[in-house]
C-alpha cells in the first residue's frame, strides 16, 4: 500500500503538533495533499479509471473546504500551510 502507518506518522509529525495529532486542520490538509499527488500520478497512467477520478475530485473538495476553514479562522496559519505545501493561491 502506498500510505503506510509510518508515512502517516511522518506527515502528522511534520505538519501537526505531534505524531499523534491527526485532527488538526494542517495535518489533515497535508495528508490530503499527499493522497492527491498519489492519485494524480495514478490517473496519468490510467486515464479511464473514473472511480479514482471521482475520489480525486472529492479529496480536492475536502482539502479546499479545510483550507477555507483555516483561512477564515487564522489567515497566518493558512498562509503558512499553503507556502509549506507549495499550493497555489
Amino acid at each position: 500500500m502506498y500510505l503506510t502507518a509510518e508515512k502517516k506518522q511522518e506527515i502528522f509529525g511534520k505538519y501537526g503538533k505531534s505524531n499523534t495529532d491527526t485532527g488538526s486542520s494542517e495535518s489533515q490538509i497535508a495528508l490530503f495533499s499527499y493522497r492527491i499527488s498519489h492519485l494524480t500520478e495514478h490517473l496519468k497512467l490510467n486515464k479511464k479509471d473514473y472511480s479514482t477520478e471521482r475520489a480525486l475530485k472529492m479529496l480536492v473538495g475536502k482539502r479546499r473546504s479545510l483550507l477555507d476553514y483555516v483561512k477564515d479562522k487564522d489567515i497566518n496559519r493558512y498562509r503558512a500551510i499553503v507556502k509549506e505545501l507549495g499550493l497555489r493561491k
